[in-house]
């Protein structure tokens, strides 16, 4: 599913049934595009209730664009809307834990950085720094 802007999505059970994230959460940070993945978001949703506290996702979904203009890899999962970035910042050595259940709740790749994870539901992979 594509959406112009998050706010032409229906906040009703078709449209959006996550319970966890909410459709500008999920959208691109410049232009409010939104491309949905319905079976990313079903193990996002997965995760966060796995995890059993708020998940703060700085990135999913890019325009092109904003891809190339935030420096994502140009085959990028954000562009079709199967990855997120999500805070490590506050998680307070959550990060070992939410990387468990992420690899749990079907999420193959995963990229350490400093202040989030980046999950994926694309081909089994890792980069960065995991402790």
């Amino acid at each position: 599913m594509h959406y112009d802007h998050w706010r032409e999505v229906r906040m009703v059970h078709a449209d959006w049934p996550w319970k966890f994230f909410t459709p500008k959460e999920m959208a691109d940070r410049s232009t409010g595009e939104l491309q949905i993945d319905p079976a990313f978001l079903d193990r996002l949703d997965l995760l966060r209730s796995d995890f059993g506290r708020p998940l703060r996702i700085l990135s999913a979904y890019r325009t092109p664009l904003h891809n190339a203009f935030v420096g994502g890899a140009p085959l990028s999962r954000h562009l079709t809307a199967n990855a997120a970035d999500i805070s490590i910042v506050e998680l307070e050595g959550g990060k070992t834990i939410l990387r468990s259940l992420a690899f749990q709740a079907g999420f193959r790749g995963f990229g350490y950085y400093r202040t989030f994870l980046h999950i994926d539901t694309g081909p089994a992979r890792e980069w960065g720094k995991y402790k």
